[in-house]
């Protein structure tokens, strides 16, 4: 059997973390992340008082050894969180090392650092024991001081003076019995309250406070090999100091302010959410002083494997573009970066949307990307027939505009044929017919036959003519075609 004993100091974040990307944000609670992180390791994770006990027997050779093992366990979040630990045959062995060094000094006993961590058990202090630790009075005036003393008296006149409870720690600790723990687990959702050491009245001042929850979340979803797509940060005001809140702090407890935020891809980059936080944060005004602060997972997905490649050009440097579209959408808001989507409808008109950058996934989306001002709309829309989704092979083989205007420009027509910049268009491929918006009502019916013309001063362009007014003609001779220029060829 192998142990391990963990024990989180308070010295956190680490000397010279700052070079470690995220690490000026302390834990929030060092012991749960710790316990989250080494439950990759191995499912036998205990807690004794303020330590953590892990057997790593049977992970041992999934790591490549002990020592690769104590190196992965121990090193990466050492910039986040100091700890203490020590090994041994069994937990008791791990654990009372563990407290001969960290509270030894030069006085005591054993001394600290390797030298406690190596001491056998039967040198090991009567208060590493915890089991000992109610009859240390008595221990000390029967001139004891170590296991290895207390375990040589009699079993017998043991258990009468001190109870069971003694001995059957001293079985287990010496291995001659099942050592049994109520082991942790690792929580489904990410749910970490923070109390503030001080009412914050700037919206911009929960960063902070939000980067220590961050830190927490990280080793969180490293532990699930998991990603977050959307998560919320919570705060509690104090409404007892705000003129504008009408709230009954008596009956509520106080008001809370809420933020969400969602991701296009599943992330584990802490630094990416403390930009989108901050820029979300920066837009907040708070109404009253905050108190408390919550981060809560809302969504998130396995993490897929990547591959990445040898040869220096191929490694990708920066941002990405959804973190760079995330941002910007942060920033200036959702509805001023907005993203091509199709949208299954023979009318050419709807055949595509604009939407949000952030409302979608960046899979299988058309690469067109717009940032839209507060005084500028749309004239036209692009289309590709290569992209078009939902309709038959006879639409995808059509030959569609790269330009579509936004709004069909109704044509003159002279004896029937339709006129284009002061000249008559000549017809030279078509009809293509298109018959769709049944169900959206009369107003948005479309009934037309397309044709490719040709213009003596445009080039190609795309022109249809409204079935109903060739059906009217029929009807009526008097009555003329309606023609509209709905694209452009390039």
């Amino acid at each position: 059997m192998h142990w391990i004993a963990l024990q989180p100091t308070p010295e956190a974040p680490a000397t010279g973390a700052s070079d470690v990307p995220g690490a000026e944000a302390a834990l929030v609670d060092a012991h749960s992340a710790w316990a989250w992180w080494a439950l990759q390791f191995t499912p036998l994770v205990a807690r004794i008082e303020s330590a953590l006990v892990l057997e790593v027997s049977s992970s041992e050779r999934l790591f490549g050894g002990s020592d690769a093992l104590l190196d992965q366990l121990l090193k990466p979040n050492w910039p986040l969180a100091l700890v203490e630990y020590a090994q041994g045959a069994t937990s008791l062995i791990a654990y009372g090392r563990l407290q001969c060094a960290s509270n030894a000094s030069d006085g005591d006993e054993c001394h600290g650092g390797d030298a406690a961590r190596g001491l056998p058990a039967d040198a090991l202090p009567l208060p590493t024991l915890v089991a000992a630790r109610p009859h240390l009075p008595t221990l000390a005036r029967l001139g004891l001081a170590n296991w290895g003393q207390l375990r040589a008296l009699p079993r017998g006149g043991l258990v009468r003076r001190f109870g069971p409870g003694l001995v059957d720690a001293l079985d287990c600790a010496y291995g001659q019995r099942a050592e049994v723990y109520p082991w942790l687990t690792l929580p489904d959702v990410f749910d970490a309250p923070l109390e503030l050491l001080s009412s914050v009245e700037s919206a911009s001042a929960l960063l902070f406070g939000a980067r220590r929850l961050l830190a927490q979340l990280q080793l969180w979803l490293r532990a699930r090999q998991r990603g977050v797509l959307g998560l919320e940060l919570l705060w509690e005001l104090d409404a007892r100091r705000s003129n504008a809140l009408h709230v009954d702090a008596h009956h509520t407890g106080g008001a809370q302010g809420r933020l969400v935020l969602r991701t296009a891809q599943p992330t584990q980059d802490m630094q990416h959410l403390a930009r989108l936080l901050g820029e979300q944060l920066a837009q907040v005004t708070l109404p009253a002083p905050v108190l408390h602060l919550r981060l809560r997972s809302l969504q998130t997905q396995p993490m897929a494997g990547e591959s990445i490649s040898l040869l220096p050009d191929d490694v990708r440097h920066g941002d990405s573009l959804h973190q760079l579209l995330e941002r910007l959408s942060a920033r200036l808001g959702p509805q001023h970066v907005r993203r091509a989507t199709l949208h299954a409808d023979h009318r050419p008109e709807r055949m595509q949307q604009w939407r949000a950058a952030t409302e979608l996934p960046l899979v299988g989306i058309g690469k067109g990307l717009v940032l839209a001002t507060k005084s500028g709309a749309n004239h036209a829309h692009s289309t590709r027939a290569s992209g078009l989704i939902g309709l038959d092979d006879t639409a995808r083989m059509t030959l569609y505009p790269s330009w579509l205007l936004a709004i069909p420009l109704r044509l003159t027509t002279h004896q029937g044929q339709p006129q284009y910049e002061g000249g008559p268009l000549a017809l030279v491929a078509g009809p293509q017919r298109v018959e769709a918006g049944w169900l959206d009502g009369p107003a948005h019916c479309a009934l037309r036959d397309y044709y490719v013309a040709r213009s003596a001063v445009a080039g190609l362009v795309w022109v249809y003519c409204e079935r109903l007014g060739a059906q009217r003609m029929a009807i009526a001779p008097e009555a003329q075609t309606c023609w509209y220029l709905h694209g452009l060829f390039a």
